[in-house]
């Protein structure tokens, strides 16, 4: 296993390289030694009929913070995939910036396990989450 973490224009560009993140406005604001923060502008495409933030955007978020994280982790573009995700709703929100803070706590052979916190613009926070994804096996993907 390539034990060399990406670097950060890397990591940023796998999260930009996915056309979901993209739809949804997605970048990587700050990368830790521990996980990756991303962030994504509140746009009025991404609000529900109560004209908040869908549970959904969150939910994304959450998911590619740990993903990305993964893969920065890692240090080559290995396939990956979400096996479970467990997400708690604080707040709603209506404006400004959602950022989702990963932290790896557990990175094996086969698992990963991440927390996420959400927050707001205020870092008032929104929402957490707990994501497990599975390290698939083959080679790194063709992308690398």
């Amino acid at each position: 296993m390539n034990q060399r973490k990406l670097s950060v224009s890397e990591t940023r560009r796998v999260l930009s390289d996915i056309p979901f993140n993209k739809l949804l406005g997605m970048k990587v604001s700050r990368v830790h030694r521990d996980g990756v923060t991303i962030e994504c502008k509140v746009v009025r495409r991404l609000l529900n009929s109560a004209r908040v933030v869908h549970g959904g955007v969150s939910a994304a978020l959450a998911d590619a913070a740990v993903g990305i994280a993964l893969h920065r982790q890692l240090g080559d573009h290995r396939p990956i995939t979400t096996v479970e995700m467990k997400i708690n709703y604080f707040r709603p929100v209506k404006e400004g910036r959602i950022f989702a803070r990963s932290r790896l706590l557990r990175v094996g052979s086969t698992l990963c396990i991440g927390r996420v916190d959400i927050a707001d613009g205020q870092s008032r926070l929104i929402g957490t989450a707990l994501v497990t994804y599975m390290i698939l096996s083959g080679p790194p993907s063709a992308s690398a």
